[in-house]
């Protein structure tokens, strides 16, 4: 409120100042009217005039929620306080100079310009004083209300983000235990080593539960130790290949990304074949852009993974647009006839 305040007086300082220079220039410069006569009546009239835009910029401030007001209603709010001002400026000037009397000086020309010729003046300036007002107050709302409105984006953005993640780890956690179970009874050596491994991935990922971004070299690191439990479950079933192009590793990805496309490799390419098959994970720059590919042995042929809506498929894409808009793409597609391509491209940060 202080602030408020502060700006308005200055406000009025500033612009009855400019308007008191502005007269003594043009009177001096065309009339040549005496210095003594122009001043006190130049400042009867300026006070005047504050006097009676403050008395009905408080009693405005006193209509509650007036900024809310339909258009129309301002607009007749806004011809009323120019009247109303307008009238109580001008016959408040002439009580002052009839109040003053003899005492003030004498100064034909401009003194008939403020009180015989100041209602036209003093409707002038009422009227200007009020549309700078109210543009003022309308300005002052939208930035406000552009402010509100990217906190409130910006929650929900947050919002959204710890949505998705917590969803994602309970996905990959059950997967995990399910690697972990067929090892128990089979070799417990291999489980406990499956355990290590699931703990460093709970471990990072439990880490990032606070950031929007991490780095590829972090995210890939989640991704070795995924792919060093599900190694063990595969066996020679599985072959991972890596193409990462050094410049890429300290560049910005979302949390859980690779590890989520990584884990749709597995679970809808290579676990239903027979054979098994190989996972190829690839970053690169391309121009102003970081690309990533994770190839997969394997067909998209259930509906929702064709279309591109699975859960991990969905999650990936609504962090990337939380993230980056319209400027980050995703994609998935049969890259051949024994081949699945997702690929992922991402503006630089």
């Amino acid at each position: 409120m202080l602030k408020q305040v502060s700006k308005y007086w200055w406000g009025q300082l500033l612009g009855w100042s400019v308007y008191f220079l502005v007269t003594l220039f043009f009177n001096f410069t065309l009339k040549k009217a005496d210095l003594s006569v122009v001043t006190v009546y130049l400042i009867i009239f300026i006070i005047s005039g504050i006097a009676a835009t403050h008395l009905f910029r408080t009693l405005l401030n006193k209509l509650k929620g007036w900024e809310s007001y339909s258009f129309e209603r301002q607009l007749v709010i806004f011809l009323l306080l120019v009247i109303c001002t307008n009238l109580t400026w001008y016959f408040g000037n002439n009580l002052l100079v009839d109040y003053l009397g003899g005492n003030l000086p004498k100064g034909g020309n401009f003194f008939m310009t403020l009180v015989e010729r100041g209602y036209l003046s003093s409707f002038a300036i009422s009227f200007i004083w009020w549309v700078i007002y109210f543009v003022w107050h309308y300005v002052d709302r939208t930035r406000t209300a552009q402010v509100d409105r990217l906190k409130l984006e910006a929650t929900v953005k947050e919002l959204e983000l710890k949505t998705i993640k917590a969803q994602l780890n309970p996905h990959f956690i059950f997967n995990a235990l399910n690697s972990i179970r067929a090892l128990v009874d089979e070799n417990p050596q291999r489980a406990r080593t499956a355990i290590t491994e699931l703990s460093n991935i709970l471990r990072s990922s439990m880490a990032i539960e606070k950031v929007e971004t991490v780095s590829l070299e972090n995210e890939l690191n989640i991704v070795k130790d995924y792919l060093a439990l599900e190694h063990i479950r595969f066996e020679e079933r599985l072959q991972v290949r890596y193409e990462i192009d050094p410049d890429t590793l300290e560049l910005q990805v979302p949390p859980m990304m690779l590890q989520t496309l990584v884990e749709n490799a597995i679970k809808h390419g290579i676990s239903r074949m027979v054979s098994g098959g190989s996972v190829f994970i690839a970053s690169r720059l391309k121009g102003m852009e970081h690309e990533i590919t994770i190839e997969n042995t394997g067909q998209l042929v259930e509906k929702n993974l064709l279309n591109g809506h699975g859960f991990g498929l969905e999650s990936t894409r609504q962090r990337l647009s939380l993230l980056f808009g319209n400027r980050a793409t995703f994609d998935i597609r049969n890259k051949d006839e024994a081949t699945v391509e997702a690929r992922v491209v991402m503006p630089l940060l």
